[in-house]
């Protein structure tokens, strides 16, 4: 497995140990970690801490240049806001667990010339699939509806 894909996952699984949900992020800038978290919108109370914006923020301020040459991991599909972040900040290149369940900006990062990879990991979607089962509620709220 990817190295970087697998810290991501080990990020989501601090969320969801900590009672949050089970999505994690990493930032690589030239084969290097720059960035890690996770889905902390539960544990600390905040309404954008998706495990995107949690690893962006936990990278620190950074020039555009910077940005320009990192990849962004994720276990899930990155929705709206985290895509919007993406675009943003000018991240070239996505890699994504699953979207098998929830498919977020794909299309629109695809059609603003990122590239975007999915991995299909069964770890993500076995994560996914039993959350959103066992905690419907949280995840229907994490996900806006």
């Amino acid at each position: 497995m990817d190295k970087f894909l697998q810290a991501a996952i080990e990020e989501a699984k601090k969320g969801l140990a900590e009672g949050g949900i089970p999505i994690g992020s990493v930032l690589v800038h030239n084969g290097k970690i720059i960035g890690r978290g996770h889905n902390r919108r539960v544990q600390q109370g905040s309404c954008i801490l998706h495990g995107e914006m949690d690893a962006l923020e936990n990278a620190g301020r950074l020039p555009a240049s910077v940005y320009r040459e990192c990849v962004i991991y994720t276990t899930l599909s990155p929705c709206s806001m985290c895509s919007g972040a993406i675009l943003l900040y000018g991240i070239p290149k996505v890699v994504i667990g699953e979207n098998k369940t929830f498919l977020g900006e794909e299309q629109l990062l695809q059609e603003r010339g990122l590239e975007v990879e999915v991995m299909n990991d069964e770890e993500c979607i076995e994560m996914m699939e039993t959350f959103i089962r066992e905690k419907p509620e949280l995840w229907n709220e994490d996900i806006g509806v």
